[in-house]
């Protein structure tokens, strides 16, 4: 059993023209062929999906941006609640608009999300945390995670943001 409790409720939620805010990140590492944990350029960059509890395929963790916190903030909490993991969030990938089926509310009655997503370097994988009994952590390739990935624009998150940034980090570090 986690010490860590799950945040609850859309009491706290922040809204903005009609859509609920979210913050998430892509938990990535690198991995090398020896199967040590290295950040190099020459390394295999893995992100870590996990399952969705309404259906098939594969999310990265988000959820509601609330009003205690920043957006930063938001997005390392959801990281630690859904996907069990702790890291460095180094930087904001792109904000992406996306229609929820679950989340249609007073604030937001047609779904309407918009989601500041960031990358987050996995320094550390709790044994514990708030959503481990509905969540499965799987690490995969970026291929793999495009191909398993259940929502259009976290395939969007992932293929023209996280990616594109990664590019240019690797860039600047060479």
């Amino acid at each position: 059993m986690s010490d860590l409790v799950a945040r609850t409720g859309r009491l706290q939620q922040r809204y903005e023209n009609g859509y609920r805010l979210v913050a998430g990140c892509i938990p990535f590492r690198y991995r090398c062929l020896d199967g040590s944990h290295h950040e190099n350029s020459e390394n295999v960059v893995e992100v870590l999906m996990i399952n969705s509890t309404s259906g098939p395929g594969l999310l990265f963790p988000k959820g509601g941006w609330e009003n205690d916190e920043t957006v930063e903030e938001a997005a390392v909490r959801e990281a630690i609640e859904e996907a069990g993991v702790r890291g460095d969030l180094l930087d904001f990938v792109g904000d992406y608009n996306f229609k929820s089926k679950t989340h249609e509310d007073e604030f937001s009655p047609e779904g309407l999300c918009k989601a500041a997503m960031f990358a987050l370097l996995v320094k550390e994988e709790l044994n514990s945390w708030p959503e481990q009994s509905t969540r499965i952590r799987s690490w995969l390739t970026i291929s793999q995670a495009i191909q398993n990935c259940r929502h259009a624009w976290m395939k969007e998150a992932l293929e023209y943001g996280f990616c594109k940034w990664l590019a240019q980090k690797r860039k600047t570090a060479s």
